[in-house]
């Protein structure tokens, strides 16, 4: 796969590149590329669970609970 950017982002790109140490062009993409992939299924887990019904409600006991249960693990 071949893109082509104007001159101004190719700059970008090649400063990100030099500046995060990317070896190449193509390893900057590819990030960018898993980093969408990463927002675009948090965003469809967070849409799943805003449509999901309510089970319980989330008061300070709830909290509690949660805290209890880590604080047994350790």
């Amino acid at each position: 796969m071949n893109i082509s950017l104007p001159d101004s982002l190719k700059g970008f790109v090649d400063d990100q590149v030099s500046q995060r140490g990317f070896g190449s062009s193509s390893e900057y993409v590819r990030e960018l590329i898993r980093r969408d992939q990463d927002r675009a299924q948090l965003r469809s887990l967070l849409r799943e669970g805003g449509e999901s019904p309510v089970v319980a409600e989330a008061d300070q006991n709830y909290f509690d609970g949660l805290r209890d249960r880590i604080r047994q693990r350790k």
